[in-house]
């Protein structure tokens, strides 16, 4: 799965990222333990402009009469994100990029403790996952959109940690990932696998990671170099 990432780049690399011009009016800030339903930053397309938006971590569906729902719905498997209702509509035209540099997963200890490790794509400061959007509408009107971050089987550098990974799209994939036109769901869903484990990186992180109120560059530091 993913629960936690952190994202810490320049509003600049986002731009040259995910080829847009970031709106001024746009508040943005580097954060180190991004947790779900807070408001994380998206990229979205929307007749043929790109942009970052806010959006709240956690989907709920638009025919759904329970917000709580998207509490449970942080992640979407990508394996089977054509069949579940809470996501197939969504798949098919409201797809977004969730730009981040690095996200966390943990591993259980011969104690029973569990260790968080920062995992992030060496030689590459940022990067997208992939995920999906809705638009939810209470009965006064009032909007509320919120996003879901797709999830695949993990790759030989997360198995010993975890077995599912979030699917970080491949740069010269966005352009097809966020097109409203393209709706070959079963050609948009081969871009869903693995990233090369060979091109990742890892190493273990303080459990302060646990407390999503802390926030701190101290968070991706390495515990072991110190």
């Amino acid at each position: 799965m993913c629960g936690r990432f952190a994202f810490d780049s320049e509003t600049k690399a986002i731009e040259k990222e995910f080829n847009f011009a970031i709106n001024q009016n746009i508040l943005f800030k580097c954060r180190f333990n991004i947790a779900p339903q807070q408001l994380i930053a998206a990229v979205r397309e929307t007749d043929e402009v790109r942009k970052l938006e806010y959006l709240k971590w956690g989907l709920v569906p638009f025919w759904s009469k329970d917000l709580n729902i998207g509490k449970r719905l942080i992640n979407a498997r990508g394996e089977t994100i054509t069949e579940k209702p809470s996501f197939r509509e969504a798949f098919q035209s409201r797809r977004c990029i969730v730009p981040a540099s690095g996200f966390y997963e943990w591993q259980k200890t011969s104690e029973g403790a569990k260790q968080p490790y920062y995992f992030y794509v060496m030689g590459k400061p940022i990067f997208g996952f992939a995920a999906l959007w809705e638009m939810w509408q209470d009965e006064t009107g009032k909007e509320l959109e919120t996003c879901t971050i797709i999830t695949t089987r993990a790759n030989e550098a997360l198995k010993p940690v975890h077995d599912r990974m979030p699917v970080i799209l491949q740069t010269q994939d966005y352009d097809e990932w966020l097109d409203e036109k393209a709706t070959n769901t079963e050609k948009l869903q081969q871009l869903l696998k693995p990233y090369p484990a060979k091109e990742m990186g890892s190493y273990q992180v303080s459990s302060d990671v646990n407390i999503p109120d802390v926030d701190s560059p101290k968070l991706i530091e390495n515990l072991n170099s110190k």
